[in-house]
């Protein structure tokens, strides 16, 4: 049998602008999923165009802005066309929106501080750990600190026998003050817990 041979992904970079047309496909579709499919619609188009070979949706990563673009005006009403740019790595293409309106600008700049607040604390954490491993390798494993005595096996059994009789002797200790407890409170007496009905007990 010949041996398929398997054409390597190219890890160029391909970028294209498109206009999408919505208007059309979204015709035939009830007023309350217009907005859904015209999502469905761009995926579509870019599997079309950026040539994905098995046409599977779940490769095309649509950006925050285009989906906020897509249901600003709500489910019943979306534009009839949209700009967007298109990068295709390998098979997995991401589609960010070309004119960010007004509206959407503040919402990038706020993630765009996110993103860099996020970086900054992962960097903090990647310096503490390389210290705490340098800290750590400078210190070998064989050497004990010095305040620390090396015990030998003598004064380990006699510290054992030592806590084994301070747990029996507490545990004298406590049976005798339950039992002082006991006989000076009167023991447990029950009580009944309704009063006895004299006429039926006769």
């Amino acid at each position: 049998m010949a041996k398929k041979t398997i054409p390597e992904t190219k890890s160029e970079k391909i970028e294209r602008e498109y206009i999408i047309p919505l208007r059309e496909k979204g015709r035939p579709v009830p007023r309350y999923k217009k907005t859904p499919k015209a999502v469905k619609t761009v995926k579509e188009f870019l599997v079309k165009h950026m040539k994905i070979r098995d046409r599977d949706l779940n490769k095309i990563k649509i950006d925050m802005f285009v989906n906020e673009a897509l249901w600003f005006r709500g489910i019943k009403n979306p534009p009839h066309k949209i700009k967007v740019r298109a990068i295709k790595q390998g098979d997995i293409v991401k589609v960010e929106l070309v004119n960010i309106p007004e509206k959407l600008k503040y919402k990038e700049a706020r993630e765009k501080k996110i993103e860099e607040k996020s970086r900054e604390l992962l960097e903090k954490k990647k310096t503490m750990m390389q210290k705490a491993k340098e800290g750590f390798q400078q210190q070998p494993i064989s050497e004990q600190p010095a305040h620390q005595p090396v015990q030998t096996e003598e004064e380990k059994k006699e510290e054992k026998e030592k806590a084994k009789a301070g747990a029996e002797a507490g545990e004298k200790m406590k049976k005798a003050a339950a039992k002082t407890a006991k006989h000076q409170s009167g023991g447990n007496v029950k009580q009944p817990k309704r009063q006895v009905r004299k006429a039926l007990a006769k």
